[in-house]
């Protein structure tokens, strides 16, 4: 699990990342990229979301969501998260695509949507 300081929550810091309007798709999951730091020195803080629209049994978002979070948080381990650390907040948003997807394709998912900031 991320530690709490990663972990974006709030719907107002969700819909400033959206206004923002740069994302990134690859293989059924959204990237949405937030706003550049001034300070490099504090922490990006990530959400991930799977909409009712994507899927209808809660089941399946969860496990998706927690596949997107596992793998964020291992290439995060890995310090392989790229540019990524450069923003001050990023989204990953499931679609229908990526629902029955395993660990290991969600995360070279992953890998490739942080490869491309």
């Amino acid at each position: 699990m991320l530690p709490k300081n990663l972990r974006l929550t709030k719907r107002n810091a969700f819909n400033a990342i959206y206004r923002v309007k740069n994302s990134r798709y690859c293989g059924g999951i959204a990237l949405f990229i937030g706003l550049p730091k001034k300070d490099l020195s504090s922490d990006t803080r990530v959400g991930f979301v799977v909409s009712k629209k994507t899927h209808k049994r809660a089941v399946k978002r969860n496990r998706l969501k927690r596949l997107m979070r596992e793998s964020y948080r291992l290439l995060l381990k890995e310090n392989i998260v790229g540019k990524s650390q450069n923003y001050m907040s990023i989204i990953f948003v499931g679609h229908e695509k990526a629902i029955g997807k395993s660990m290991l394709e969600v995360k070279s998912i992953v890998r490739k949507l942080l490869g491309e900031i």
